[in-house]
This record gives C-alpha cells, sequence and structure tokens, in this order.
C-alpha cells in the first residue's frame, strides 16, 4: 500500500516510553493474562506513598488516599500499610474501605450526594466532610455537640479542564466562602464542634493558586476556634506523556508550610496539614496491556487507524476530557518496530467517541509510535487512577477488564478476574416471554 502523505514524520515529535514494566515483561503478562489487562507496580505505589508521607508540613501531617482514583482492595491494602488515611466520595465507598479493614475513624466521607445510611455511618465513627447547607444542617439536627468537617469553595479553581476544576463559580462542590455568616449559625445553633476545614480546587495544581487557595482556608480556620486540621484537597498534577511535568510536592508545599507558622505566629494554634492524592498515588503506577486488533486508514487524504481490543469501557478519559496516554508500541514477537508511525488509537466500541488520541471535544488527532501490525501490543501508559475505577464498563456488553498487581518481587498475580459475560445481565428480571 502506499504511504499515506499527510503522515509525514514530524522529528520534534518524541515516542513515548515504557514506565515501569519491560518489554519482556509486557510479552510474559499477556500472553498469562490475556488482553485486555490493567497491570499495577507494588513497588512504584509505595514510592508514591512516601513521597506523599514526606510532604513539607510545620505541626503534623495527614494523608489521604482519595480512592474513587481506583479502589481495588489490594491497592487499598498497600494504602493502610503505609498508614494513609481514606477520602471517601459516597457512602459506597465508605462501605468498600470498612470492608477491607480500615477503621471507621480513617475514613472521611466527602460527598455530593447526602448518604442514605448517614445515621448509621456517622454513628460508627466515620467522620463527616459537610459540603453543602442542608448537610451541615442534617449534621447537626442529628448529631449535635459532634465533631465535623466543613467543605468551603474558596472561589478559585485550578484544572486542565473545567470538568476537572472543583473551585469557583462554575463548581457546585463545597459551601460557596461568601456563605460564612450562615455556617456559623449553624453551628452556634446545634453546637458543633468544627474540628476541619476544607477546600480542593482540582486537578491543575498551579502553585500561586495553591498559595492562595491555602491563605483563605486558613481564614476559614481562623474563624473556628476548635479546628486543628487544615485539609487542602489533592488533585495534583501528573506529567503522563514526556512533555508535562509532574507537580513538585516539595515546590508546592513549602510555601504552604510557611503560612502555617505564620498562621501559628499570629493566632497561637499549630494547625495539621491534611493533603489527600488520589491521581498522583496510582496514575504512573498502572499500564492497560492491549493488543492491535485492525489496521485501517481512510485513504490519501485521511488518517490511518490503529484499532485496539480495549476501548471506552477500560479507560473513558480520552473521550471525557481529551486526556492524553502514553502509547507504545510492544512487538509480539520481540525485536524493535520497523519505523515510526502516525496513528489514530481508536478502541473496539462502537461509538465515535472512543477515540485514545482526540482533543477535548471529540477532534481525532494523530500520534507518533512504533509501527505495529495485528497481534503486536499497546501499553497505554498511566492509567492506575481515574480508569478502571471510572470506566464505561458493560457499554457494548464487553464485560469489566481484568487487573494485575506487580509484585515487588516481580511476579504478576491477578487481583480482579475478568468479568464472566453472564454477570454482566446478572441481575436482570426477565418479565417479558
Amino acid at each position: 500500500m502506499e504511504p499515506i502523505e499527510r503522515f509525514i514524520l514530524n522529528p520534534m515529535t518524541s515516542i513515548e516510553k515504557l514506565k515501569f514494566l519491560k518489554e519482556d515483561q509486557v510479552r510474559t503478562l499477556a500472553k498469562e493474562f490475556g488482553t485486555p489487562v490493567f497491570v499495577y507496580s507494588e513497588k512504584e505505589i509505595e514510592q508514591k506513598c512516601d513521597e506523599a508521607l514526606a510532604f513539607p508540613n510545620a505541626y503534623g501531617l495527614q494523608v489521604r488516599y482519595a480512592m474513587k482514583a481506583n479502589p481495588n482492595s489490594n491497592i487499598l491494602q498497600i494504602m493502610k500499610k503505609k498508614g494513609i488515611l481514606i477520602d471517601a466520595s459516597s457512602e459506597h465507598e465508605v462501605v468498600r474501605a470498612l470492608h477491607f479493614g480500615f477503621k471507621p475513624e480513617s475514613i472521611m466521607l466527602t460527598s455530593q450526594e447526602f448518604p442514605k445510611a448517614f445515621e448509621e455511618l456517622i454513628g460508627k465513627g466515620v467522620k463527616f466532610n459537610a459540603c453543602s447547607l442542608r448537610q451541615l444542617e442534617a449534621f447537626g439536627k442529628t448529631f449535635p455537640g459532634k465533631s465535623v468537617s466543613i467543605r468551603f469553595n474558596p472561589g478559585l479553581g485550578s484544572g486542565h479542564t473545567k470538568k476537572t476544576d472543583v473551585g469557583g463559580v462554575t463548581s457546585s462542590f463545597g459551601i460557596w466562602h461568601e456563605k460564612l455568616p450562615e455556617v456559623k449559625a449553624i453551628v452556634e445553633k446545634y453546637k458543633i464542634v468544627v474540628e476541619k476545614v476544607h477546600t480542593h480546587i482540582g486537578s491543575g495544581s498551579d502553585p500561586e493558586v495553591w498559595k492562595a487557595v491555602a491563605k483563605y482556608t486558613l481564614e476559614y480556620a481562623e474563624a473556628f476556634p476548635t479546628v486543628t486540621v487544615v485539609s487542602l484537597g489533592g488533585g495534583y498534577k501528573v506529567g503522563r506523556m514526556e512533555d508535562e511535568k509532574s507537580t513538585d510536592l516539595q515546590k508546592i508545599g513549602a510555601p504552604v508550610k510557611l503560612q502555617f507558622e505564620e498562621f501559628a505566629s499570629k493566632h497561637g494554634r499549630k494547625l495539621i496539614l491534611e493533603i489527600e492524592p488520589g491521581t498522583y498515588l496510582v496514575a504512573l503506577c498502572g499500564a492497560l496491556l492491549t493488543t492491535v486488533d485492525d489496521l485501517i486508514d481512510t485513504g490519501a487524504k485521511g488518517f490511518r487507524f490503529l484499532k485496539l481490543d480495549a476501548g471506552m469501557d477500560s479507560n473513558t478519559r480520552p473521550s471525557l476530557y481529551g486526556a492524553r496516554h502514553p502509547l507504545v508500541t510492544v512487538k509480539k514477537e520481540g525485536g524493535v518496530p520497523k519505523s515510526n508511525t502516525e496513528y489514530v488509537v481508536v478502541g473496539h466500541c462502537c461509538e465515535s467517541g472512543d477515540v485514545f488520541t482526540q482533543k477535548e471535544g471529540g477532534e481525532p488527532i494523530t500520534r507518533l509510535m512504533g509501527e505495529a501490525e495485528v497481534g503486536d501490543y499497546v501499553v497505554m501508559e498511566a492509567v492506575g487512577a481515574y480508569c478502571a475505577g471510572m470506566s464505561t464498563k458493560n457499554y457494548n456488553s464487553f464485560p469489566e477488564t481484568a487487573e494485575v498487581l506487580l509484585r515487588k518481587n516481580g511476579e504478576g498475580k491477578l487481583i480482579r478476574k475478568k468479568e464472566p459475560v453472564l454477570e454482566i445481565f446478572r441481575n436482570e428480571i426477565l418479565v417479558v416471554e
């Protein structure tokens, strides 16, 4: 076939590399467990935990794992062994964390939806983060005089898209900062003890925005003399691609540490800092192993498409955010690709939006990769966070993707079986004969 003219290689475009797997491991794991399959590195996750636990702080640090990033029980166990607490975004996540051994007092429930099992869970000792005036009022009525955390929307946000920005006027997360007098009135009405104030600005981690939000959050702490903990959320930017940089926790933490010291000097209160990373702890620690299913093109003025045996049912981030993930060709029989080629990489779902190389909004773009043939492997990197846990599983009735943990000794262990097709419709009730 004649080469397609539009795919002239750009020498300035970098070829992505494998992050923690070696090519022979890719082939071994793919043959043992099949594809698609998520692979997580125990060693890498532990290293990221250690980095978070070394976050600069003046008077103590609490690290919570935003478990929505990846709630697999084995990852939760790694967090628990490291002494990391849990940030749960729904009552169901609380139940999951309790089931796998987290103590109630180590779990903070920060939920958009008011939990139906509110009394039961809080009664067990689960900590509650009130995210609206209604939630705060409900807490006060049910648990007058008890301790609570309050989430504020500081009026600022930071995200690489509006969909990952959780602060400012376009965000429904937290109590709007101008409603502080109403918050105080509810607190006084029910004699609630505000032990923590919380903000979260999104996934952008702009250092200046983060520093400004820290200043505002400390002002909320000033308004409540009982506060002992200030939580500045998570959302630290992770550089998935070669041309992206990850947040330097030491860099963004140093000026915040100074702010806590200044607060203590002025008010005589030494506050504990809390952070809630999710993406930072697991994103770069996961890879999705896929197989090339087909190669097609749309003519000399069109595109060359690389079709994988995985899709938005495994990773919906590209379709949802236009997110980029490294894509690395690994030859099935060994060796190196003959050349580099530009592809539009697509998934296996019957859905025009199931494209792994696209801009936000859906426009397909090409990615320079090693030339691939049907049967070769493509490793999608940096899928440890918000992929398996946020997939559109069962779309087109594709089963939930299997997951493997690469232990520190190099052995791959299955930690989630591929879902049997019959399980997909197990809960359906047939009433039409």
